[in-house]
């Protein structure tokens, strides 16, 4: 049997939402002549562990990934489109947030501050921050520190105990904890956001052929067109779907490179 998994939004306080959709979606992946589609999800799985899995058929993955680390490895199928503020059809962007009580009026008066990611390899956590500031950092440098903290969560939990000062969090992640979560996000406040670049994609196998991409894309807009599907589709900010090309994520290489440009090739 396939693997799949939803692990770029896996709250618990979504979860069931999440294992409602898939059992959809693995419905009209079958409708779609897909063999061996999982029953559930994998959930708490470390994502290295996941996206290498050779049974792996249905993931999400961050498109800093896409372009990187797993380029070839995973394949994109579709896009979708979150009702939240920061998205703009396919595109999304972070959230740049500090302590509610914070001084700064704009992302550039972050100079020296202590920044926290949620990982190097973040495109929404850390690159699309980087860009943002690039232009103004000296001697590659804007940042006095720069701290990790592992997720999105934890980075704003730094944030409101004064462990950090400024953080970027996708914005996806920021409506669902203001959502599910209100106390993850009290006592702090958005100060701007970064730019936009094409949102999180569904993906599969490196080795998928374009048949089993079009049939996989197919059973998504099914699901996102299935009205039984609409609750889960609405807890999960989930409003439409699109695909797009590979080289749609190339802006996400484009806004790594604008920063080395910029003498900034490494957030700090």
């Amino acid at each position: 049997m396939r693997v799949a998994s939803m692990p770029m939004y896996d709250m618990p306080e979504v979860r069931s939402a999440l294992d409602t959709l898939w059992a959809g979606l693995a419905r009209h992946l079958e409708g779609e002549g897909i063999a061996d589609v999982p029953r559930g999800l994998v959930h708490d799985r470390a994502l290295a562990e996941l996206w290498n899995d050779p049974d792996l058929l249905f993931s999400q993955c961050c498109g800093f990934d896409l372009v990187n680390g797993y380029a070839g490895r995973l394949r994109p199928i579709a896009v979708p489109h979150y009702d939240v503020p920061g998205c703009k059809g396919s595109d999304y962007a972070s959230m740049v947030v500090v302590a509610e009580d914070s001084p700064a009026t704009d992302v550039l008066q972050m100079r020296g501050a202590v920044c926290v990611i949620n990982g190097p390899e973040s495109h929404s956590g850390m690159g699309a921050l980087r860009a943002l500031v690039a232009p103004v950092s000296r001697d590659g440098r804007f940042f006095s520190e720069v701290r990790m903290s592992g997720a999105h969560a934890a980075s704003l939990e730094m944030v409101r105990r004064g462990e950090a000062d400024v953080a970027a969090i996708d914005c996806v992640t920021y409506a669902l904890l203001a959502r599910y979560r209100p106390a993850a996000v009290a006592g702090t406040r958005r100060l701007g956001r970064t730019y936009r670049a094409p949102a999180i994609p569904y993906v599969t196998d490196g080795q998928a052929d374009p048949d089993r991409l079009a049939r996989m894309c197919a059973a998504l807009f099914r699901a996102f067109a299935d009205p039984h599907l609409a609750a889960a589709r609405h807890a999960l900010f989930l409003k439409d779907i699109e695909a797009l090309p590979l080289s749609a994520y190339d802006r996400i290489a484009e806004t790594r490179d604008f920063a080395v440009r910029h003498g900034y090739p490494e957030l700090r």
